[in-house]
């Protein structure tokens, strides 16, 4: 064997075998026994591959290579492979879209029957066609706190229903048609008669988080009203196409209510929630930050797991100086600094969802530089160029992983912080035996919507 051929095999193979090395150090997240061998064979083929190209383009160099017509051949040959790849993706992307969209349409048979609320969306006189609120819709305005579980929590008989309002992608065909629809039924159901009006920022699908306006209806006694507009039906990783079209529509949404509230005797305090994307849209409808809370009359707003990246980044610049960062609720300070934080971020350390952005793929993140390390962020896990960026997406794909009534602070699954963290956020004030039968009655609560999920 030629010695330049040794060599070139010897770099390969210590190549693929740093590469595998890296690729199988702990991460953020569990994944699938099968998926981690997998992962950590495509890395060391990856980087053994790299390694032979990198050896062979520098002995060609070496040797006044390559020649013309065999660059012409390489970038040709390339080319055809990656145009069949994108095509390949774009192919099975449709046919998914197609699919996860007639999905998220369809409304499960435990969830089937309108509301029978004047308060909610789809119910008795309601403006909003319940059969196109899509299968998120229906679970959010189908979830309004029972009477009985609030007197069980709060000791107390509920005043009122709460008001819940839910505009799907397919109720209107535009966006302002969407928003003037919210705004009407927001009119109709007296929303802004109440002590509080949250405006949730749904995620790419239209999930809009229950949890937080069952805890303000149990807490509130019903005198609560939240409203959400639908801009799609495809999960967040498939969305991430209508992030400006979802700005707009959360936008409109927000001046529309500054506007309905603007010279009225009663405002009810503004409060926002985003979650996940939805997090990410709502902080795009606001880009002037604390600017804009003022200009819109915002009392409080609450972002949990925002996607990391440099737009998180400037956000949280651009609101420093009246908000709190916490990764769960023992964060959450006994004594809050005054004036009270306005905005608050609920980011837990190790969620890859949040850790997720471009730089980690060339530069070691602050996260994995810090000692000691933030909670869940394993001390065995190193950073390696281009390996902890594909580590990182890969933990994205299993950061949440939901058992009903099984809460769990970790990864992407926050349900067990907005308990505490969502009357805090939004200065409810709540006593210890409260908190306890509060966080008993959501995990009930979330129980037995899994259940109506689970009805045939």
């Amino acid at each position: 064997m030629h010695p330049r051929t040794r060599i070139r095999l010897g770099l390969t193979a210590a190549a693929a075998a740093a590469g595998g090395f890296a690729a199988a150090r702990p991460t953020l997240m569990s994944w699938p026994a099968r998926v981690r061998p997998g992962f950590v064979a495509a890395v060391s083929l990856v980087t053994g591959t790299a390694a032979y190209v990198a050896s062979g383009s520098a002995g060609l160099r070496a040797a006044g290579m390559p020649s013309f017509e065999h660059r012409v051949r390489r970038t040709i040959t390339w080319g055809i492979a990656g145009a069949t790849i994108v095509g390949a993706v774009q192919a099975a992307k449709g046919e998914a879209q197609s699919r996860l969209e007639g999905g998220g349409r369809a409304i499960e048979p435990g969830f089937a029957e309108a509301p029978g609320l004047e308060t909610v969306s789809g119910g008795p006189g309601s403006l909003v066609d319940f059969a196109t609120v899509g299968r998120e819709g229906a679970r959010f305005l189908g979830s309004s706190v029972p009477s009985e579980v609030v007197e069980k929590v709060t000791g107390s008989p509920m005043a009122m229903p709460g008001v819940r309002v839910f505009v799907g992608f397919d109720s209107a065909p535009t966006p302002e048609e969407r928003v003037a629809l919210a705004l009407e039924e927001l009119r109709r159901t007296g929303a802004y008669d109440r002590s509080t009006l949250l405006i949730g920022a749904p995620a790419g699908s239209g999930y809009t988080n229950p949890t937080p306006v069952d805890i303000l209806e149990i807490l509130l006694r019903g005198d609560t009203a939240a409203v959400a507009v639908g801009y799609g039906l495809l999960p967040s990783f498939l969305s991430l196409d209508r992030v400006e079209l979802a700005a707009r529509t959360q936008s409109l949404l927000l001046e529309g209510i500054a506007a309905d509230l603007a010279g009225r005797a009663h405002r009810p305090r503004l409060l926002l929630y985003g979650e996940s994307l939805g997090a990410r849209v709502q902080q795009a409808a606001i880009p002037g930050g604390s600017r804009d809370l003022d200009r819109l009359g915002v009392s409080a707003a609450l972002w949990v797991g925002t996607p990391g990246g440099q737009q998180s980044v400037a956000f949280h610049a651009a609101t420093a100086d009246e908000s709190i960062t916490i990764d769960r609720p023992e964060q959450i300070p006994d004594v809050l600094p005054d004036p009270r934080p306005r905005v608050w971020f609920l980011e837990h350390d190790g969620d890859p969802v949040v850790r997720f952005e471009p730089t980690v793929a060339f530069r070691r993140p602050p996260w994995l530089a810090a000692r000691p390390r933030g909670r869940n962020v394993p001390e065995a896990m190193m950073w390696t160029p281009g390996i902890t960026w594909a580590q990182v997406m890969v933990d994205t794909l299993f950061a949440t992983h939901i058992t009903p009534g099984n809460f769990d602070s970790r990864g992407h699954d926050y349900r067990a912080d907005l308990g505490g963290v969502v009357p805090a956020a939004y200065a409810l004030s709540v006593e210890r035996g409260t908190a306890e039968r509060l966080e008993e009655a959501l995990r009930a609560l979330e129980v037995e919507r899994a259940r109506r999920v689970g009805e045939t």
